[in-house]
Order: structure tokens, then sequence, then C-alpha cells
């Protein structure tokens, strides 16, 4: 026998004949929270009174009451049992209701701030491109001496160039930038000031993803640190997704342009990803890079199923493992290898193979002639 779980009811079947069935009450709110609780992956009271001994069960979910096999179970119409097409609608519609509102998993806001973070940065470089073009027709020089949030600050607070001179202490510094008009100076000390709010947002948001990366992934913070745990998450999709990916994925997330191009063009394959910028690993010898990364790239998986599934903290034993096995690496290959001559034949890593004519065979008609 057969456990079927239908919109409207289980159904305990032998074959195409159902044996016993319990239905949901026709209340579309009543159902609906029935079918949310099976999209949860949660086992109904209403399935486990209908359970017997080795039964079968038609959903990878009931694999505890039996085994999963796949059952064409459309013989079971809710119009036999008196459930309208028009109950099944407002049902699905209470369904999306009671989705929706449940709560989301905290990597989910995690990967948004982090895309809202590259957004930001984004915008940052576009307006600080900007406004050192703007305000080098005033004060050029003043690249030199200040950089980044610290350019704009200056020249949102005080603007004119002989203010910014004294507070840098630079007096007896002679520019050769024009002179603004005060209407001038007013719109470009507000763009400057735009552009200090976005550095501010950007810190806040920074904080923000250390603090949330604490609490939800733990382990992957003590390896890589929070802002690059953060962004493989991202690029993964979510904490879940993260967690189901093999060590050597997870190296080369970030590399998938040269990835593709090493698949389809026959380019060299990519060793790292966004992993290179883990001070481990961009510290180190190029000869070492790769092995270096497949190291924290297996650790990284580790971290991150135990993360998923709310284990405990082993992030300090992985450090450990990664050191003591990064120091393996750099005793074993201290040297980097010896390039080979550049050959002129076959390419070690060949694109595409295209059409081409082959060796001319032997002519027929045309072998020695007999005397």
């Amino acid at each position: 026998m057969i456990l079927v779980t239908k919109w409207f009811g289980v159904f305990l079947v032998d074959r195409e004949k159902v044996i016993r069935h319990i239905l949901f009450e026709k209340e579309p709110v009543a159902i609906a929270a029935k079918l949310a609780k099976v999209q949860r992956g949660e086992i109904l009271p209403e399935e486990e009174k209908l359970a017997v001994k080795r039964m079968k069960v038609a959903e990878p979910r009931l694999s505890s009451l039996g085994k999963p096999i796949f059952l064409d179970s459309s013989f079971i119409r809710s119009e036999d049992y008196g459930y309208s097409l028009q109950l099944m609608q407002r049902s699905m519609v209470e369904l999306g209701k009671i989705r929706t509102r449940e709560p989301l998993p905290a990597d989910r806001f995690i990967v948004q701030a982090v895309r809202g973070m590259d957004d930001l940065i984004e915008m940052i470089n576009l307006m600080s491109e900007r406004l050192h073009e703007w305000y080098g027709l005033h004060f050029p020089e003043l690249t030199n001496y200040a950089r980044d949030e610290r350019y704009a600050a200056l020249i949102a607070e005080k603007g004119l160039r002989e203010d910014i001179l004294d507070i840098l202490e630079l007096q007896y510094l002679e520019s050769v930038g024009a002179e603004l008009e005060e209407k001038d100076l007013a719109v470009v000390r507000g763009y400057a000031a735009s552009l200090v709010s976005l550095y501010e947002e950007k810190q806040r948001l920074e904080a923000y993803v250390a603090d949330r990366m604490e609490d939800v992934a733990p382990n992957i913070s003590a390896i890589v640190g929070p802002s690059l745990g953060a962004r493989l998450i991202s690029l993964a999709g979510g904490l879940r997704r993260l967690a189901s990916l093999p060590a050597g994925t997870i190296q080369l997330l970030g590399a998938e342009k040269a990835l593709f191009a090493h698949l389809r063009q026959g380019k060299r394959p990519p060793k790292h990803g966004i992993i290179f910028q883990h001070p481990t690993v961009h510290r180190a010898p190029y000869w070492q890079r790769g092995n270096i990364s497949r190291t924290m790239g297996g650790k990284l998986a580790i971290a991150a199923k135990v993360d998923y599934y709310k284990g405990e903290f082993i992030g300090d034993k992985l450090n450990e493992d990664i050191a003591r096995r990064v120091e393996e690496i750099q005793k074993k290959y201290p040297e980097p290898p010896k390039r080979s001559p550049p050959r002129t034949g076959r390419s070690k890593y060949p694109g595409p193979k295209k059409g081409g004519r082959g060796r001319p065979g032997k002519q027929k008609g045309k072998g020695r002639k007999r005397s």
C-alpha cells in the first residue's frame, strides 16, 4: 500500500484503489494551513494516523513512514469527494498569504545587505570620480593630501581652498586651480556632502553584516572574516545553497567567467575565485595559491554545513587545520616550478575542435604498372 497526500486530504491506496482516507476541512484557511506544513517538510497528523507497517509513500518528505516511490495519483480526483476547483483556488490564495508572512532566514538579509553594499560602492566610485574632476578645477593639488572619504569631507565642511590649506597646514602651497564663485562652490559642497553620506551608509552596512554574520555563520566568519564570508553566501545564493556545494565549487565562487572561458575556449583553468581576497591566499607565492585555495575551500564547505545545521563552533579548529596545511604546502613547494619551453604543437588546453581536411590517402588506380 502507498500513502498519498493531495491538497484536500490523505489517502492510503493499493494500486489504483483507495483503501482508507482522511479529508481536510472544507475551509480555505484550514486547507492552506495543512499545505503550509507540507511545504515546510512536516508530517501531518492525518498521515501518521493512516500509516501502516511495510507501506510505501509517494513523497520523500514521508520517508520516515515508508520507502518513497513514484505514483501517478491522478485517479484521486477532488470532485469525487465534493471539493470544487473554486475551493482549491481560494485555498491557494490563503496558502500564499501564510507563506509570505513567515519569517525569513537571516542569511536572506545578509545577501541583500551585501548586494546593497556593492551598489553603494559603485555609486561612491562614480561620484568620487566626478567630484575629483569637478573640484579639481579649483584645487587639483588636494588629491595628493587627501583621499576617498577624507577628500569629500574636507570639501563638504570647508569648500574654500584657503580654509582647506589651513586645516592641512599647507599655507605655503600655491595652487594652480581657478577661482570659484560662491554659487558654484555651494553646489560642489552639497555634492561632496552627498558623497560623505554614502561613505557613512557603507560603514553602517559593513557593521550590520559583521554583526549578523557572527550570529548566522560564526564558523565561516572565523575562517575568512565576516565581509568575505557574506560575499560567499551572496554568490552562492544563500547559506543553504552554500552548505550544499562541494569544496571545489566554493573554491571557484566568483571566477565563473574564467571557468567558462576554460571550458569553451581552452584557456587556463582558474585556481581561485573571490577567496583570493583572503590574506592567506593573495600573500602566498603564485605557485602555492592553488593548493591553499583548495584547502580553504574544503574547510569552508565544512564550516557552511555546521553553520546551516546549527552545529557547535569549530572555527578555531578549522583555522588550525588550515595553518598546518599551509605550512606543509610551503615546505613541499618552496620554489616555483620550472617553466617548460613553449611548445609549437598542440596547446595544453585545446579549444573546441574545428573541422579540417584529413591526410590525403592513396589514390585508387595509381599502383605499380604490371610489366
